[in-house]
Formats: C-alpha cells, structure tokens, sequence
C-alpha cells in the first residue's frame, strides 16, 4: 500500500524512539527549572547573584564536570520534544474550526519555544554563552523603535502575562493532570500537590515578566523588559520580596520536581 503523507506523520508520531526522547525533553526541562529554583532562592537568601532563566541554568550547568555532556543532552531532549509537540498538534487537532485554531497555536507556540531554548543550548554546548535578559532588552529596544513599536511591546506583554494566567488556572484547576496518566495512591496525591505548587509559581512568574514588558513600554527603557531574570528579581524588590522569591524558587523547584514526574507518566 502506497504511503501517504499523513500516515507518514502518524507513524512518525507514534514512534517509540520519539516518544523516548520527549520524554527526556520533559526530564531536562525540569533539570533547568530546578537550577533556576535554586538560582532563585540563592539570591533571595542573598548568598548568589547569579542569572535567574534558562541562561544562568545552562551556565551552571557548563561549569559542572561532565557538562559538555549533558548540555548536549538537554539540547536532544528539548529539540525532540518541540518537535513532537508541532507534529503531534497536527495529528491531534479537534474537528471543530474554532478549537482547532486554539490548539495549533497553543501546541505549536510551546514547541518553538522547546526548540529555542533547544538553540539557547547548542550555544553552550559548543563552548559559546549568551545572556538571556540582555537578549530580551534589546529585542523589546528594537521593538520600541518601530513605528507602533510601543503598541507592540504593550501586546507582548499581555500575552505573556496570559500565559501566566493560563499557568496559574491550570494549576489551581488541577487541569495539568490531563497531560499524564496519573499514578494512583500517594504518589498521584503528591503529584497533583508538587504540579499545583509549580504551575502556580511559574505562573506568577511569567505574570512579572509581561508586566515588565508594560513597564518597559510605559517608560521607553527597553533594559525594564529584562525576561525571567527581571522578573524574579522584581520580586524581591516588593514587600515582603525575600519570603515571596523564595517561595516562587520553592514553587519552581516543585515544577521541575512534577517534569521529572511527567517525563515517566507523560499521555504521548
């Protein structure tokens, strides 16, 4: 029988090796968000200044023996799992029009962002740095420097505080454990607590970040748009700041704690 370019995507989707590595995607996903819990809470306790996103994770990772190596396992797992995340938007898409749009954007929008944390990586594992919030300080410059560029900057920043609303209503709704097959008994019940905790803490996070983004606009100051570092440092800043980013890294900690879990469990 003739192959067709659809049964090709399904076969391709359903292939075991590919499940294998986006599930390790899911493992060294939550590997950075653990450093940069931990990044986090160093700085809230004052013992560490270091970068607090997926820049100052991979940094520490490249100073670590053997972290060539698994840099360039990170890079793996996270390019395979954007991969499968777009292919598997396609073969996955509910009939009626109007959701399908929805979930096209949703699933594909999280596989190009895998994938550029993927490219973030190569970076390092090839020997070489980059500094995410500098990164996002003069992309938000250029972009405040194009006609309606103020506009623009003002529409990136809802649409990242949307998302992080959409992180805080997935974990207060419980509606992450949709995403896996969830083990039964005290290890479901810790899996529901750990994935609340986390999803809520990387929401509020994100919440800071598209806020800055409004701030940034507000003021013209592109370096007020400073990413996930800017934003976890922010909250140190309010009141109560030191109690609040320490309980963020907590939450943080938590969500990598619940990728560890998802990687094994994960619905592929």
């Amino acid at each position: 029988m003739r192959s067709t370019p659809g049964r090709a995507a399904r076969t391709t989707g359903n292939s075991r090796i590919l499940h294998g590595l986006a599930r390790l995607g899911y493992a060294v996903n939550g590997l950075l968000h653990a450093l940069i819990g931990i990044i986090a809470i160093e700085i809230a306790l004052g013992v560490g200044g270091g970068q607090a996103d997926q820049s100052g994770a991979l940094s520490a990772l490249a100073q670590t023996p053997g972290g060539v190596f698994i840099l360039w396992t990170v890079f793996v797992g996270l390019t395979a799992l954007g991969l499968w995340l777009i292919l598997n938007s396609f073969l996955t898409a509910p009939a009626a029009t109007t959701k399908r749009v929805g979930h096209y954007l949703s699933e594909i929008g999280k596989g190009v962002a895998y994938l550029a944390v993927a490219a973030t990586t190569l970076t390092f594992a090839r020997g070489g740095s980059t500094n995410s919030a500098t990164t996002s300080t003069q992309a938000s410059g250029a972009i405040l420097s194009l006609p309606g560029g103020v506009l623009l900057v003002v529409v990136i920043g809802v649409i990242v505080v949307a998302i992080g609303g959409y992180f805080v209503v997935k974990g207060a709704t419980k509606r992450f454990t949709r995403d896996l097959n969830l083990p039964s008994g005290s290890a479901g019940r810790a899996t529901i607590a750990i994935g609340r905790f986390g999803y809520i803490a990387k929401g509020v996070v994100l919440g800071v970040v598209g806020v800055l983004f409004w701030v940034a606009a507000a003021t013209l100051d592109p370096a007020k748009s400073s990413g996930l570092d800017g934003g976890l440092k922010t909250l140190r800043t309010l009141p109560l700041g030191t109690v609040i980013l320490f309980l963020v890294g907590v939450g943080l900690i938590a969500y990598a704690l619940y990728s560890f879990v998802r990687a094994r469990y994960a619905r592929l």
